[in-house]
């Protein structure tokens, strides 16, 4: 099968994602990718926060040297960048790394200090959102890590589905594992991982606004504790 071409619409590309969301619900992870890679050839990206690189792993596998982009927000912890480090060095991908139009000092200027504290929402807007839309502008598709096991607000993760916010197809290849899934695989192929997730950290994202998880909670308890806040707004 051949990459898509250009002249597909807008509406062309929601229902070929609806009808891969039902064909794929009960395919693997690399059949997964591998149907994203056939369709959308070098269109098609992996995202990763560097919590780990399965996905970005699991990609290679079908496409050498596949575009894997990562949002450096500027408040990331120092494990997180090492880790993206270490992936580019030793992984057969192509790490691409998207910034925000403002350094954390300019933002602080304009915005005043830890914005992240008194309006998450805007701070994630500015250093996560507006970023991703930008760097995923010439792509038709993107993978992310998202697990429906993470939270209550993941549950119905489409393994392929429609992003109407950016009017691209995301692909969510790993929607139906669990983190055992995720950890027998790391085992299994040496996969890097966030040194924090060692440490008690379920869920990495910026310093100041991840904190390590309690006995019972879910994985994203620690993100934006204490606030109603669960997403930064790149997937909900």
């Amino acid at each position: 099968m051949t990459a898509i071409q250009e002249e597909r619409t807008t509406d062309d590309l929601r229902a070929l994602a609806e009808q891969a969301g039902r064909d794929l619900e009960d395919a693997s992870a690399l059949e997964i990718l591998q149907w994203a890679v056939d369709t959308f050839g070098k269109r098609f990206c992996v995202t990763s926060s560097m919590e780990d690189a399965v996905v970005a792993h699991l990609a290679s596998r079908v496409l050498k040297g596949v575009d894997v982009v990562f949002l450096d927000t500027g408040y990331h912890f120092e494990e997180t960048i090492g880790t993206r480090d270490a992936v580019e060095a030793v992984m057969d991908v192509n790490v691409i790394t998207l910034s925000p139009t403002r350094t954390v000092a300019e933002q602080d200027a304009e915005f005043g200090p830890k914005l992240h504290d008194r309006d998450p929402d805007l701070c994630c807007k500015m250093r996560k959102v507006e970023p991703l839309e930008r760097g995923l502008k010439d792509y038709l598709a993107w993978a992310t890590g998202l697990r429906r096991d993470e939270s209550p607000t993941r549950a119905n993760t489409p393994v392929v589905g429609w992003d109407e916010k950016r009017q691209k197809v995301k692909v969510s290849p790993i929607a139906r594992w669990t983190q055992d899934d995720v950890d027998a695989y790391v085992t299994e192929h040496g996969v890097l991982t966030n040194p924090l997730l060692m440490d008690g950290y379920a869920s990495v994202g910026c310093a100041p606004c991840t904190r390590r998880v309690l006995d019972g909670e879910d994985a994203r308890a620690g993100r934006w504790a204490g606030r109603s806040k669960t997403e930064c707004g790149l997937h909900g």
